[in-house]
């Protein structure tokens, strides 16, 4: 799971959500129960309780003291920083609730932020000092975790960090935005929070911390038997650790835990669970499928478990290896080959698993990556969740895709995960689905057969434990007619709609939580009535005024697709022409100079909007801006060796959406409005610049290298680099880009894609073969039944999962908005097509941004219909 996706899952069992609405199963501490002190601001968050006296402006930056505790001492911790900070005039905050709190320390919450309960805002060093010293006293013998971000003060909960007390930005080394402090010489610059105690370079050490820094040096491996040599894996519970016994040269595992930290849903700690383990792994001493335990010590107050080195790869891995179904180049005897060796892969692993069950114990967390294949050996790994069959637990932690129902407890619970497993083995991730709708594993399993010759039986007696009971059919709504296809999704996209909030009209990605998110084109409201109009599904007034009327309180940014610029678009696309208008005015007052490069938030995106403002409109203030806009991206390019091989982590991405291949487009355009060949050598480098970070692969493919994996999605991938390629390549030739554009090409029809969303799933291939310069509409169709893989019901309609498969989502980026416009790219009858990649015109040599002939909005939709757009034929 990507940690920050836990968070908005405990609201509702559907949506991502904020907890905001849920404080009756979820309620806060009951210190926020106590009035805001007289002369005092307070403003609360879905994490946090601010606190601070109305008037004093505090420092934008400097040293803040952080408080952790156990769960348990929370409330009387906040409670003494509360009666300590207000009577003071010092600025803090804390965590509202007892859940939060809990997410915020789990085992896979971020490493740099957990442990944080209170944090206090000392005005300068003297008063930091002194604030320690009292509340060191105040808070004698509290325990908590430990905050690898910040120094230790003494052997207590408290801990400090030079930091920005006010919220600022700036661009961090991968060109996103990130928290930011302030230089000497007045420049942002990140904030770094990570997983250990580091100063800016300018910052001096107090004096009084220096012992305290000492003291964290101390402590080392020196004197221990053992040698690290690298790191497998984090956690917010500790590292595990590739080491040497040097006594004996042998190769070990050191599993480490932090005391109080890494918590599960019982709310026990990482040491509870690895001496737990231990123990577990004592009982189960002499089997082939569980590492041997070696040794257990502590070292400060971690404690360490030594197995058996295993070296093997995890299932996970190889089936990843070795999927027939992401290659290009896939056979029916490559297919046939796979099905043998997942067949007998799930018979060894049912071995591993019935091998501990005989021996009393029920694993608890059994998926992919806690199973290593060394040869012939099959070695089941984490025990720390694992429990005795007699005692008939649920496991407290365990993956997402393999969590089973409340009733399934003991060995019933491995029963389960086995059988997600003989879903997964052929279909990955697809157990993700099985907690939005159960019955799902019904069609994923029919899928599987007609794909894969797979044992029948294999399969239904899965189904069968999945269930508990005779599987009932379950039938695709993907062969009904595009009218119906087309209305089904519009109505699980209605009946989600909650135009009581402010914060967002209809459910999507955890984005639309952000500043603007809830109106934007790609999470927001924006891109989900543009995708109903378009593909002719109707106009919904009462959901365009509420996004007109949000547009300018919703604190957004002006970003094609995560701002207003995509609000002005969509307004626009639907005939609120004078709505548009007064968005594009709120743009025009704030400062694009800041921005990244980027299609998706910024300066291309914006200088596409502008273009296409001034096309709508003819006002010659659009074309005057993004011609500005253009020239600032082509003063900041550079050339086509000028960026990393990699894409993402610390580098700036490749891609469509946030690479060089949203510059490339914008100069592409840029040429069509007037014929200047300068702007095909500028859009030739940045497609250059993309191509730089793809690897070919094996089979073929060309996709963006991540350096952890390739991707060939639309949004960082390169899909949308060839879609932008292809775009070029009508105007003129260059033998490597064409070759590019050919190599690329087949990564928009494989047969298995993990998600179904539109920048980074299957609807995005759909989109990116059926619009363009290069269509083929026969291809993307031959992909709608595939979506089948994903397809749930809600409100009586038909659903889609977003970001992370753990939710449901209705919105352009991630969900069924995107779906449905994707469909639309084949089955419409005015196809439509993605912004700014319809067909392209020769260039018109009217100057960059000049008015072209003609009037470029669309027809919009009748008002107020449902599907009152012209009925198109079954296709």
């Amino acid at each position: 799971m990507i940690s920050k996706y836990e968070i908005y899952c405990l609201a509702d069992p559907l949506f991502y959500d904020t907890l905001d609405s849920k404080r009756v199963e979820h309620p806060d501490f009951s210190v926020t129960e106590r009035p805001v002190p007289d002369g005092w601001a307070h403003l609360a968050t879905d994490t946090w309780m601010h606190y601070a006296p109305a008037g004093v402006t505090l420092p934008t930056q400097g040293w803040k003291i952080h408080i952790s505790s156990r769960v348990e001492d929370a409330e009387r911790v906040i409670a003494a920083a509360w009666d300590y900070c207000v009577p003071r005039g010092l600025a803090f905050k804390y965590l509202r609730g007892a859940r939060v709190m809990l997410m915020q320390n789990s085992k896979y919450a971020s490493r740099g932020a957990s442990g944080k309960l209170v944090t206090v805002y000392p005005f300068d060093e003297a008063q930091l000092e002194l604030v320690l010293k009292e509340l060191a006293e105040i808070l004698d013998g509290v325990e908590g975790p430990y905050i690898l971000s910040d120094l230790r003060y003494g052997d207590g909960p408290l801990f400090v960090r030079y930091g920005g007390f006010a919220e600022r930005h700036c661009a961090g080394e991968n060109g996103e935005q990130v928290l930011a402090i302030e230089d000497p010489d007045g420049r942002l610059v990140p904030d770094v929070r990570g997983p250990g105690f580091a100063l800016p370079p300018w910052v001096p050490l107090p004096a009084f911390l220096e012992p305290h820094l000492a003291a964290r040096n101390a402590v080392t491996l020196e004197g221990l038997p053992y040698q690290v040599e690298s790191v497998l894996h984090f956690s917010n519970g500790g590292g595990v650790y590739l080491g040497r016994d040097v006594r004996t040269g042998e190769r070990v595992v050191l599993k480490e835990a932090r005391p109080h930290a890494g918590l599960d849903t019982a709310g026990r700690d990482a040491v509870t669970r690895l001496r737990h383990e231990a123990d577990i792994m004592e009982r189960l001493a002499g089997l082939d499928a569980v590492p041997a335990a070696l040794d257990y010590f502590t070292l400060g107050d971690h404690h360490f478990l030594v197995q058996e080195y295993v070296d093997g790869a995890t299932l996970s891995q190889l089936i990843a290896q070795k999927h027939p179904l992401t290659r290009a180049d896939v056979t029916p005897e490559m297919v046939a080959g796979y099905t043998d060796w997942a067949v007998a892969m799930l018979a060894r692993v049912r071995r591993a698993v019935a091998d501990l069950h005989g021996r009393g114990v029920v694993f608890g967390d059994l998926h992919p990556f806690n199973i290593l294949v060394d040869g012939e050996r099959v070695v089941l790994i984490d025990f720390e969740v694992s429990s005795l069959a007699e005692e008939r637990r649920r496991p407290t932690l365990a993956n997402p895709g393999f969590v089973p129902p409340p009733d399934r407890l003991g060995v019933e619970a491995d029963e389960y995960a086995l059988a997600c497993l003989h879903l997964g083995m052929f279909a990955p991730m697809s157990t993700m689905l099985l907690p939005l709708h159960r019955p799902k594993a019904v069609q994923l399993a029919r899928l599987i057969t007609e794909t894969f010759p797979a044992p029948a039986p294999l399969m239904a007696g899965a189904v069968r434990t999945l269930l508990g009971r005779e599987p009932e059919p379950e039938p695709s709504l993907l062969s009904r007619p595009w009218p119906e296809l087309r209305e089904a999704i519009a109505t699980a996209i209605l009946a989600a709609a909650t135009p009581g909030r402010t914060d967002r009209l209809f459910p999507g990605d955890i984005v639309q939580f952000e500043p603007g998110g809830g109106v934007s084109l790609a999470n927001g409201a924006a891109g989900v009535l543009y995708a109903l109009a378009v593909t002719g599904a109707g106009r919904f007034p009462e959901h365009e005024e509420w996004l007109a009327g949000r547009a300018a309180r919703a604190g957004a940014g002006i970003g094609f697709y995560n701002g207003l610029h995509g609000v002005a678009y969509a307004l626009l696309a639907l005939d609120r022409r004078r709505d548009a208008l007064d968005v594009a005015e709120l743009c025009g007052r704030q400062d694009w100079a800041g921005l990244d490069l980027s299609l998706y938030r910024g300066l291309s995106g914006v200088a596409l909007s502008l273009m296409h403002l001034h096309g709508a409109t003819g006002e010659t203030a659009f074309r005057d801006e993004a011609e500005r806009v253009v020239q600032a991206v082509a003063d900041r390019l550079g050339g086509a060796g000028d960026v990393p091989e990699i894409s993402g982590g610390v580098h700036p991405h490749a891609g469509l959406m946030y690479g060089s291949s949203g510059p490339a487009l914008m100069f592409l355009h840029a040429y069509e409005r007037c014929g200047d060949t300068r702007f095909l050598d500028l859009a030739a480098t940045a497609l250059r610049q993309d191509l730089r970070r793809c690897v070919t692969r094996e089979d073929g493919q060309l996709q963006v290298q991540q350096g952890w994996r390739t991707n060939p999605y639309l949004d960082e991938g390169s899909a949308g680099i060839g879609l932008v390629l292809d775009r070029f390549l009508t105007h003129r030739h260059e033998d490597d880009l064409a070759a590019a554009s050919d190599a690329i090409r087949p990564v928009m029809s494989l047969p298995y894609y993990i998600q179904s969303g539109l920048f980074a799933g299957r609807a995005g291939m759909i989109a990116g073969l059926a619009t363009g310069s290069r269509p083929d509409r026969r291809a993307a169709g031959e992909h709608i039944a595939l979506l089948g893989w994903h397809e749930l019901p809600y409100g009586g309609g038909l659903a889609f999962p977003g970001a992370q498969l753990l939710r449901l989502s209705t919105d352009f980026a991630t969900g069924s908005a995107g779906v449905l416009f994707a469909l639309g790219t084949v089955l419409h009858d005015q196809p439509v097509s993605l912004p700014f990649l319809e067909p392209p015109d020769g260039p018109r040599r009217r100057g960059p941004c000049a008015p072209p002939p003609g009037h470029l909005s669309r027809p919009a939709p009748e008002g107020g219909v449902r599907n009152g757009a012209p009925r198109p034929a079954d296709p």
